[in-house]
């Protein structure tokens, strides 16, 4: 065999594997349709929440008498309200708000519930029952219920709203970063680290959280939907963001004495709700099928795991 062919060869066969590296990134999104349609929904809304801080068809606030319930069409995009409000502006005016108190709460609950569910997972014992049964006792709290109680503390607005749902959100994020966890400390390569010297904190650090990644990522994407719902239900109640600051579950609460004459006021947040909380799941179920190589038989796509190199032999020819 020549020798440029016996060289070639091996280019030909990195060459051969980094485009079959690229093939699966490149057509990610036709081979998890979830996945596609759920980022499409989820920036679509993301979209129109940071252009309502600059810009709407009409100020949310302006109200019009001689303009009010006007269907569709005929007065503004989606009409107004009982207050000759525009409807459309108020919309997206909402999905700021909306989104951006869901948005905080899961980040609060995120980084409280994972920071418990590992340190649990890392020093056991007395511990780590101490963070679970506090969990379950927060589980056994209905949302709706924690939040009219945490309201009378921190009053009606974003921080109470904030707060109450971050509190629904604890436990979740506890409960699956707590179960994750345990699963990676049972590995070999972290009982090599502990009899390295490494402390729990050093082991938690490089080689817990990057390898429970994965389905803090998923669950944050299914809990962003939860959120939306909670938000919703707390605004209906009137535990929310007080009026007039728009949000979807406000309107929805404002709706309901006019069903009969503007339905309009009733189905237009209805939809976005169910719009936004559809995208968020599909989103999450993309994550799954994408992260999780085991989730439907597809092949998945997992996150650098960073797990010590293995060490050759150097017995070995």
């Amino acid at each position: 065999m020549p020798r440029s062919a016996a060289l070639s060869e091996p280019a030909a066969g990195r060459a051969a594997d980094r485009a079959g590296h690229r093939a699966p990134a490149s057509r990610v999104w036709l081979r998890h349709p979830p996945l596609a349609l759920g980022a499409l929904i989820t920036v679509a809304l993301a979209a129109i929440a940071l252009l309502s801080l600059v810009w709407t068809p009409v100020s949310p606030a302006r109200m019009q008498i001689a303009f009010r319930l006007q269907a569709p069409l005929a007065r503004g995009l989606l009409g107004t309200d009982q207050f000759g409000r525009d409807v459309l502006s108020m919309l997206m005016a909402g999905a700021w708000n909306s989104l951006s108190i869901a948005a905080s709460a899961v980040a609060i609950g995120t980084a409280i519930g994972t920071l418990a569910g590992v340190a649990g997972a890392a020093r056991r014992g007395l511990i780590e029952a101490a963070l679970m049964r506090g969990c379950d006792v927060l589980f056994a709290v209905p949302p709706i219920l924690s939040a009219m109680m945490l309201d009378a503390f921190l009053g009606p607005g974003r921080r109470g709203a904030i707060v109450a749902i971050a509190v629904f959100m604890v436990p979740v994020f506890a409960r699956v970063t707590g179960s994750a966890a345990r699963q990676i400390w049972a590995r070999d390569y972290i009982l090599a680290a502990r009899g390295a010297g490494k402390g729990a904190t050093l082991i938690t650090i490089e080689h817990v959280l990057p390898n429970i990644a994965n389905p803090i990522i998923v669950q944050v994407a299914i809990q962003l939907g939860l959120a939306i719902l909670t938000e919703a239900g707390l605004s209906f109640l009137g535990l929310g963001m007080p009026p007039p600051t728009p949000t979807w579950g406000r309107m929805l609460a404002d709706a309901q004495t006019y069903l009969g004459v503007a339905p309009w006021l009733a189905i237009v947040p209805g939809c976005a709700i169910v719009v936004t909380v559809l995208g968020f799941n599909l989103l999450g179920d993309g994550l799954r099928d994408l992260l999780d190589p085991r989730a439907g038989g597809r092949r998945g796509l997992s996150l650098p795991a960073l797990e010590p190199p293995q060490t050759p032999d150097r017995g070995a020819p």
